[in-house]
């Protein structure tokens, strides 16, 4: 009696991706293309299922590819860091954190307005909201912006 073949394991690739406006050309082309996926399929389901968002967000993405060349992806909320960039309008953390002025500030409201959105990811639904806005504050702070009342 022979022993079945052993299953391979599926492999997970991890993407940041802008939001509907992906393309086979890097990092999906390759990242894919090297584990024998047809890179067009995943861009044509990504860029339909991120239409709803803000062209050229950059989007999070976990690509599970089955031995067989099938894949599922997830898609999740934009980093924590670009959210509080775009919620400040600065382009670049301050270098100095905590001792340096502040480079920006933002108040507890959207502190929360962005722990919402990352609630919706599947990794945070258990969590508490404030939580998380707990961890969006210790960003802010790393990033040097100042969190008012």
């Amino acid at each position: 009696m022979s022993k079945p073949a052993a299953q391979a394991a599926a492999q997970m690739v991890r993407l940041i991706v802008p939001a509907g406006k992906a393309t086979a050309a890097p990092p999906v082309g390759p990242a894919l293309g090297a584990r024998g996926v047809k890179s067009i399929d995943f861009v044509k389901d990504f860029n339909a299922r991120t239409a709803s968002l803000v062209p050229g967000t950059p989007t999070p993405v976990n690509i599970t590819i089955q031995a067989d060349r099938t894949f599922t992806f997830t898609v999740h909320t934009p980093p924590t860091m670009w959210l509080i960039k775009q919620a400040t309008g600065i382009e670049t953390a301050s270098g100095e954190p905590g001792r340096a002025a502040p480079v920006a500030t933002l108040s507890a409201k959207h502190i929360y307005e962005i722990a919402k959105i990352k609630q919706r990811d599947e990794h945070m639904r258990h969590l508490p909201l404030q939580s998380i806005a707990r961890a969006v504050a210790g960003s802010c702070r790393s990033a040097g912006v100042a969190i008012v009342p």
